[in-house]
């Protein structure tokens, strides 16, 4: 089992940078590929990031390519997604998702088997 716990989220204005970071629990997160997921008001939950166990291989959403960069640190268990040039439609819920049936990056979230509680980015323009 993991636990996962986000923190990172605020209010930055358009053009900005906001760091996240994912603080996971368990014996599985070393051997789980993760990812970042993120949730407007009235929409689904959409792909952001996502990496594989060992940090070598990521995949990231089109509309967040060249300006997001996901990253992990196994021995302090932790992901981080480092978000640039932000924009007023990055505004949404972003989730920590954690799959623990495979080491390798996936981009559907039914893939995922845990999930942390989400923090709120706001972009403001």
């Amino acid at each position: 089992q993991v636990q996962l716990v986000e923190s990172g989220g605020g209010l930055v204005q358009a053009g900005g940078s906001l760091r996240l970071s994912c603080a996971a629990s368990g014996r599985t997160f070393s051997r789980s590929a993760m990812g970042w997921f993120r949730q407007a008001p009235g929409k689904e939950r959409d792909f952001v990031a996502a990496i594989n166990w060992v940090g070598a291989g990521t995949m990231y959403a089109d509309a967040v390519k060249g300006r997001f960069i996901i990253s992990r640190d196994n021995a302090k268990g932790t992901v981080s997604l480092q978000m640039n040039s932000l924009n007023p439609e990055d505004t949404a819920v972003y989730y920590c998702a954690a799959n623990t049936r495979s080491p390798y990056e996936r981009n559907w979230a039914g893939d995922y088997d845990y999930w942390g509680q989400g923090t709120q980015v706001t972009v403001s323009s």
